[in-house]
This record gives C-alpha cells, structure tokens and sequence, in this order.
C-alpha cells in the first residue's frame, strides 16, 4: 500500500460516504471508510492516512470531538465536512485541529483542488512517506537572524522549519501544523507586516499577490488560529512578547 496517498471518510450517510471514496480515488487514493466517530479514530489509528474527511453531524460522537481524537494520535490532514455554514461552526472545527472546514453541498472539483493544496503543506511530527522527500524550507530573509543554521529565534522562541520544532524558554511547544506555519511565516518576516491574506493563502500552500479577496470565513479562522497560539505562548495581545497586532492589517514579530 502507497502510505503516501492512502484516506479515510468518516461518514454516517452511505451516500456521501460513497462520493467522499469516488473523489479521493480519482484522486489516487487508496481508501478506507467508517461510518461512525469512533469507527473512524480507530480506523486512523490503523491505517495513517495522509488525508481524513469527517462529518461535523454524526449520531454518537460528533465531528468535533473525533477530530480532537484523531488529531491526539495522528498528524492526518483533516478535512470537516458540514452542512451548517455559520462561522462559529467553522471556527470551532479548525479549533478542534481540523486544516479546512467545507461546506455541504460540496462541488468534488473544489474539494480535490482544496485536498490537493493542502498536501504542498509539510505534515508535523512525522517521517516523509518511504520514496519522498521532506520539503526544504524557505530560506529566512535578512530580518530573522537564526541563533544557528536551520533556527528562526525571537525573544527566547526558537522555531526549526526542517525539524518541525519550536520551543519557548527551551520548552517544546505542541502546535497544530497551521500554528506552526503562521510562527515560521512571521518569525521569517522579521518585523515586516504579514496581512491575513498573506496568512490564509500560505496555509493553502499558495502566494499573496495583493490582488485576491479575503473572506470573512479565512480572516476569522487567522483569528482563531493566532488566539489559539497566543494562548499557547501564554501572551497577552494587550502587552505581547513576542507577536504584536497591526490594527487592520495583521501581525508581525515584536521589536527585539
């Protein structure tokens, strides 16, 4: 079995279920199924797949607290399904360490397009798949001066883009892959400004160019991705260590 394109759907309508597995193996997955939360932690836990749909509205255990499963014994990228669009269900599934949250009905063209971006994104915490090889970090520009070669460091927070490790006062932190992505992305920027924009499409796996529209949807989920690492930190937004906020823009690194 190809570890490196395998997937799961969790899913309680048969239906879905069934689209969910025709997309993905158009896509070149090989895929496995479950039609229930619990089902499908184990079914994770048992096959590592590099890619997990998952129904918001399950009998049982819902979509929330299987992704908070899932995500406490596997770095799979989790894509939430749901036909409830409010922004608080959004936000509650990137929170619960979901990396995108579609909305039902769903066009499988989108969902590919949306599958196959965040696949550029390097997973964390794990080996690259047997015959592939791990993605090279970009390299720091002159504003983020590393303490050693491969570190990004500010104000005691140490961060390694090849390693996939970031600590505060030596202390390992324990990110969500786009909470990682969102520190590297603005100790690498130094002390320049990075809009939301700029934050939401990287954690696609594509570029700002200046021009293209932000959400609602995307700058609310910058928002809680960066509450959810502030917390982490143990920084206050009001008297911030390490991460300041540029009123209507977006962040950037406190001044050394």
């Amino acid at each position: 079995m190809d570890h490196a394109r395998v997937a799961v759907v969790i899913e309680d309508e048969a239906d879905i279920r069934s689209l969910l597995a025709d997309v993905l193996e158009q896509a070149g997955f090989t895929v496995h199924t479950a039609g229930t939360g619990l089902d499908g932690v184990r079914l994770v836990s048992e096959v590592d797949p590099l890619v997990t749909t998952l129904d918001v509205n399950m009998p049982g255990m819902d979509g929330f607290e299987t992704a908070r499963r899932i995500r406490a014994v596997s770095s799979t990228y989790i894509v939430m399904l749901s036909a409830r669009s409010e922004e608080i269900d959004a936000m509650q599934g990137l929170d619960a360490g979901a990396d995108d949250y579609v909305t039902k009905p769903f066009r499988p063209r989108e969902l590919r397009a949306r599958i196959e971006a965040m696949l550029r994104r390097p997973r964390m915490h794990t080996s690259a798949p047997a015959g592939t090889a791990a993605p090279a970090p970009a390299p720091a520009p002159a504003a983020a001066v590393p303490e050693e070669e491969g570190w990004l460091t500010h104000n005691g927070l140490r961060l390694n883009p090849d390693m996939r490790v970031a600590t505060m006062d030596d202390a390992e932190l324990d990110l969500t892959r786009s909470e990682f992505e969102i520190l590297a992305e603005l100790l690498s920027a130094g002390r320049r400004v990075v809009s939301k924009g700029e934050l939401a499409l990287m954690l696609r796996g594509e570029r700002w160019t200046g021009a293209e529209f932000l959400s609602d949807s995307d700058a609310r989920a910058i928002e809680v991705h960066m509450a959810n690492l502030r917390r982490k930190l143990g920084e206050s937004p009001s008297d911030p260590r390490w991460i300041e906020t540029v009123r209507g823009v977006g962040y950037r690194v406190t001044a050394r």
